[in-house]
Formats: C-alpha cells, sequence, structure tokens
C-alpha cells in the first residue's frame, strides 16, 4: 500500500506566497510521476502541474509563471511553490502518485490541504 500525504495549505493574502508538500511511503514501489490538482465543492477536479520521474514538468496554462512543480526523488517527495496567488486559487489541493509496486501500475490520492487566498 502507498500513502499519499499533502500539507502546507492556510490562509494567504492575494500576491502572497504558499508552499505545498507531498510524500508518498510505503513498501517496494517506483514512483512514475507525482502531480498537484485542485478541487472545489460542485467542480470538477482540476490539473494544476505534474513531474515525472525523469524529471520533466508539466503546469496548466492558469498557474504558468506563478506556480512551480519540484521533486525530491529520493524522499518520493514533490513540491508546490505558488507565487503571486490569486483568490481564484482557493481550493483544496490534492497530490497524485503514480507507481509501480510489482507486477502492476497503480495510482493513489492524498486527502488533500486547503489553501485559501482572501484579504
Amino acid at each position: 500500500q502507498v500513502t499519499v500525504v499533502e500539507s502546507g495549505g492556510g490562509l494567504v493574502q492575494p500576491g502572497g506566497s504558499l508552499r505545498l508538500s507531498c510524500a508518498a511511503s510505503g513498501s517496494r514501489f517506483t514512483v512514475s510521476a507525482m502531480g498537484w490538482y485542485r478541487g472545489t465543492p460542485g467542480m470538477e477536479r482540476e490539473y494544476v502541474a505534474r513531474v515525472t520521474s525523469s524529471g520533466a514538468t508539466t503546469v496548466a496554462d492558469s498557474v504558468a509563471g506563478r506556480f512551480t512543480i519540484s521533486r525530491d526523488s529520493a524522499e518520493n517527495t514533490v513540491y508546490l511553490q505558488m507565487d503571486n496567488l490569486r483568490p481564484e486559487d482557493t481550493a483544496v489541493y490534492y497530490c497524485n502518485v503514480q507507481y509501480y509496486r510489482g507486477p502492476v501500475w497503480d495510482s493513489t490520492w492524498g486527502q488533500g490541504t486547503r489553501v485559501t487566498v482572501s484579504s
């Protein structure tokens, strides 16, 4: 079983910054990609950013230039640096981990961390 735990959410004023962390733990698994998504009640979960095991990163157009994803592959941890936050960034941010745990490929989600951008 692979467990995913997010942290770092909170309340921040518009224009401020937050750094989210996501750590995956378990036994005998290999991460292929880790990503961030966000959701609000009544809305479908939205893709934010992703990093693969090779280090390739992608970010959604809505956050490009403001959010940066990075990883510590040795610790199976991914970070989301969020700068110049806007009220529309308010959401619960979820981490998704794609992994191989022989003999299957699978993915799992964390419980989410809430980000509120408000003055």
